[in-house]
């Protein structure tokens, strides 16, 4: 009897919607974000400061990228920012998205912005190097925004510096300047697109970003507390890998002590 308990355990640990779910278990929080139907993406990083995600899908053919990024601005009526940096690893040089809730109980309203100095952002959007379509954003669970977007990449583009931001408040439709913490300070990381681990991680030994939206550009000492910043998470294969050997030996532990009575 012990023994065809045993066996029917590893064989229901070893179904496929039980690999699922510890897969999900594992993958971190950005795997539990529910999106509206029609929206799905192959894969999702908890981005290191902010408490923000990015899920996305890269079509290697059309060098299009799609992305949901999710986070919560700073205050009720703010905004949150996410932007590819093909030129460096700070603000300056953003191709940026910006989701501006403002004081409005509608759906928060998109603009994008090529962010090319530290002066304050305007009401109105500006060309970016990266055509954006398929622009929206909506309200998730926890006060958070999901800003959403489809992104031309340049031909042959394998990774790329990512930058994002979240505001208190909203001006004339434009993003009020951001703040400087250290969470505010460390929000970049690297964004591989192509290969077999397209995961998020942060590059080494970088400058502080510049402001989002105007604001005296960090000093010296802002670098130090960029740098103490926490490390992003593993990625979602690795984390994929932890979750599904943690039931695997929790049965052979089973089955061991099981075999002895």
């Amino acid at each position: 009897m012990a023994h065809q308990l045993a066996a029917m355990l590893v064989l229901l640990l070893a179904s496929p919607a039980a690999m699922r779910a510890a897969a999900a278990a594992g993958a971190g929080a950005c795997a539990g974000e529910k999106f509206p139907a029609g929206r799905t993406y192959a894969a999702c990083e908890d981005l290191p400061s902010l408490g923000a995600a990015l899920h996305w899908t890269y079509d290697a053919s059309k060098s299009s990228l799609s992305v949901a990024f999710v986070a919560a601005p700073a205050g009720t009526g703010g905004w949150v920012a996410w932007g590819l940096n093909p030129t460096g690893e700070g603000m300056a040089g953003t191709q940026a998205l910006v989701a501006l809730k403002g004081s409005s109980s509608s759906a928060p309203t998109v603009k994008t912005y090529n962010i090319t100095g530290y002066v304050p952002l305007g009401g109105a959007s500006t060309p970016i190097a990266f055509p954006a379509t398929d622009l929206a954003a909506d309200e998730g669970s926890g006060g958070k925004i999901r800003l959403y977007g489809k992104l031309q990449l340049h031909k042959g583009m394998k990774s790329v510096n990512q930058v994002w931001q979240v505001g208190s408040s909203v001006t004339g439709g434009a993003p009020d300047k951001h703040a400087f913490g250290p969470a505010n300070l460390a929000s970049k990381a690297k964004l591989v697109v192509v290969g077999s681990k397209a995961t998020a991680t942060s590059p080494a030994s970088e400058p502080a970003p510049a402001p989002m939206a105007g604001g005296p550009s960090p000093s010296a000492g802002s670098d130090s507390g960029a740098s103490s910043s926490v490390a992003p998470t593993a990625g979602k294969n690795a984390a994929t890998a932890a979750a599904v050997s943690a039931p695997a030996l929790a049965v052979v532990a089973l089955v061991g002590f099981l075999a002895i009575v």
